[in-house]
């Protein structure tokens, strides 16, 4: 038996999400038929992010285990033949038997992309969200930083969430302004976050708080509060999920590739 590691791209509107529903189109659900239907053997499949409904990445990872004697770095290429074209997986290797790519160690980076412009662009539509008026980009910037540590994100959390801790450590967030072609007369704004893992829909209020910021509604301080709260109420509202993808997910040493070692 193998464990098999997948590098996932995926666009995210015509899914319910990453995980598995009954009745529901998801990216686990078309990865595992893709999966069963290479290797005529019954796959379980564990994904390291469970991305939710519209939202789109460049990099989950997942695992499953095999019989297959295909080998792990030719899996990749056979099995898209048999994912919709909205599904692709990147890179495929063996790891460690008891590599789960939730429970080690790594840091996950998501990126949210606002397009500011008077009027919608609409071959951008499924991959930002379009935001009238002009946002103060470098108060934005300065609320940022609030972020960036160790800090319970309970008000940065969606109702629902069963998590035991709501304690999380941020690395980086960063808030850049790219200028748009003159004719459309705007620019798109990004904001990056990494750290070492997110709560439910937190990349997406974190957003929603920032762009309260930018348009004017909210200070840097108030972002403070509304943190040191933990009351979801005082945090801003949820950004759409079109805008979002996660941009990768990086192991350390222990990555489960050392598979003499059984190291993860």
């Amino acid at each position: 038996m193998k464990r098999i590691r997948l590098t996932i791209a995926y666009d995210g509107t015509a899914y319910c999400g990453w995980q598995m529903q009954d009745g529901a189109a998801t990216v686990e659900g078309a990865v595992k038929e893709a999966l069963e239907q290479l290797l005529g053997e019954p796959v379980e499949v564990a994904g390291a992010s469970r991305t939710d409904a519209g939202v789109h990445a460049m990099g989950n990872v997942a695992v499953f285990d095999t019989e297959t004697k295909i080998p792990p770095e030719k899996i990749a290429l056979a099995v898209n033949r048999y994912l919709p074209e909205d599904i692709r997986v990147q890179k495929s290797e063996e790891v460690a038997p008891d590599f789960h790519p939730r429970y080690c160690d790594s840091t996950k980076t998501y990126e949210y992309t606002i397009t500011n412009t008077p009027i919608p662009i609409p071959t951008l539509r499924r991959y930002s969200h379009h935001v009238y008026g002009v946002l103060k980009v470098d108060a934005m910037q300065e609320a940022a930083g609030i972020f960036t540590g160790t800090h319970d994100f309970s008000a940065f959390c969606a109702a629902g969430s069963q998590v035991k801790s709501k304690v999380r450590t941020i690395y980086d967030v960063r808030v850049e302004e790219i200028p748009l072609p003159l004719e459309m007369q705007g620019s798109q704004i990004r904001i990056r976050v990494s750290g070492s893992g997110f709560l439910y829909n937190m990349v997406r209020i974190l957003v929603g708080t920032l762009l309260e910021v930018g348009r004017g509604r909210r200070t840097a301080a108030s972002v403070e509060e509304a943190l040191q709260s933990g009351e979801r109420s005082q945090a801003g509202p949820t950004a759409p999920a079109c805008g979002l993808m996660l941009v990768g997910i990086e192991y350390g040493e222990n990555d489960g590739t050392d598979k003499e070692q059984g190291k993860v």
